[in-house]
């Protein structure tokens, strides 16, 4: 770790790590009855189809069941979200395009990243990542209006069927806004990947807390960072600033 003494810096509500916990569960069970859903991979006693598999544990209805309870998790738990998102200016970490230090940013992680650099300055979120999780909640979004213009087709005549069937004429059929929402779903598992990879590098190069932030809210530097002041008041801003922050000794 960077030498000097690291001090501790709450960022993340419990809203925000609740809903991350939330959507990773979510998206995972998403992803998983999605591919079977798309492709019914059951095999099981012959002249046994998908639809009745395993005396209807596995069958489609109870697949399709458990993908739409939690496409409904996923909508209600962004309202948690959104909520830390009005609450604590750590729920606030997306990009700032209109800003220098944005830019400065995206320069210095894409050098890190490609390791053409082997260090950068700290910061809270650095701008790739906040690019990156404002990508995630369009492709979320998307997702999630493809899915429910789907869905709701079953009851043309239905309310949901009004609000979002609109979305397959949007996108020329119903048979395109699947495979939308099938590519949708395919970019979010290569985030996923990604995400989990970088999030360990981190952990291990930089030494900041990046994964037990997610638990704890914290996380901790040996220099103030670069973006302190999306969470520090302007009378603030000329110190070591965090929502609190406590100080602890070097460490090699």
């Amino acid at each position: 770790m960077s030498e000097g003494p690291v001090k501790e810096y709450y960022i993340y509500s419990p809203w925000l790590r609740i809903f991350h916990w939330v959507m990773a569960a979510s998206v995972g069970v998403l992803f998983a009855t999605g591919l079977y859903i798309g492709n019914p991979f059951f095999i099981g006693t012959q002249g046994v189809e998908p639809t009745f598999a395993v005396n209807k544990l596995m069958s489609m209805e109870t697949i399709r069941y458990i993908h739409f309870a939690a496409a409904y998790i996923l909508v209600a738990g962004f309202i948690l979200r959104v909520y830390g998102f009005a609450v604590n200016r750590g729920d606030r970490l997306l990009p700032k395009f209109w800003t220098a230090l944005y830019w400065q940013g995206v320069v210095e992680m894409l050098k890190h990243y490609l390791f053409l650099s082997a260090d950068h300055r700290p910061y809270l979120r650095n701008s790739l990542a906040r690019s990156a999780y404002l990508g995630v909640y369009v492709l979320l979004f998307l997702e999630a209006v493809t899915g429910f213009a789907m869905y709701f087709m079953v009851d043309p005549n239905g309310f949901g069927a009004k609000l979002f069937g609109p979305v397959n004429g949007l996108f020329g059929g119903e048979y395109t806004v699947h495979l939308v929402h099938h590519y949708v779903a395919w970019l979010l598992a290569i985030f996923v990947i990604v995400h989990v990879y970088l999030v360990i590098r981190a952990d291990f190069m930089e030494r900041e807390g990046e994964a037990s932030s997610m638990f704890s809210g914290v996380k901790f530097f040996a220099h103030k960072p670069a973006d302190i002041g999306d969470i520090a008041d302007d009378s603030d801003k000329q110190t070591d600033y965090g929502t609190r922050h406590r100080q602890y000794p070097a460490q090699g």
